[in-house]
């Protein structure tokens, strides 16, 4: 389920260690069981597949109504310092993948997480996009040299 490609950042040795890394955080975040409600895990994970992206990319996590993890997907990729996200293709994915929820995440690659206002308003857009289909947006991380949650500062 590996998002991104690690060959052009990473040496091949530390390449096997982050694949590893990410297949065990897989086996217990797709335990069918258990739900994906762990926000210091949802970092973890996230922060293994985008700290290194030369670009930015806004991925999609989708949850079913126990909140386990059904699929995940980049849905656009931008520039080194801005990603241009329609809320109408976010609806279109979360409806596709009959997603009760979503954890929306976009990297900064500059390593500074600050969310900046277009981050704050593009991410109130989809929201109510999304609520119009009754999908809730559980969070939305930026990851830099740390990740930041909106959930965690109120902000959803």
């Amino acid at each position: 389920m590996s998002v991104f490609n690690l060959s052009p950042v990473f040496p091949a040795n530390e390449q096997r260690i982050i694949r590893r890394a990410l297949r065990l955080l897989e086996k217990y975040q797709r335990q069918p069981s258990e739900p994906f409600t762990s926000t210091s895990f949802t970092k973890t994970w996230l922060q293994l597949q985008m700290t290194h992206q030369e670009r930015e990319v806004f991925i999609v996590m989708y949850l079913d109504n126990q909140h386990c993890l059904l699929g995940c997907e980049t849905l656009f990729t931008g520039t080194l310092s801005h990603t241009e996200v329609h809320p109408r293709e976010v609806v279109k994915a979360a409806l596709r993948h009959n997603a009760a929820a979503v954890i929306l995440a976009h990297n900064h690659p500059s390593g500074e997480t600050e969310p900046s206002q277009a981050d704050r308003h593009i991410t109130k857009r989809v929201v109510n996009a999304l609520a119009l289909v009754e999908v809730r947006v559980l969070d939305h991380l930026v990851v830099g040299d740390e990740v930041m949650s909106f959930a965690e500062r109120g902000w959803l």
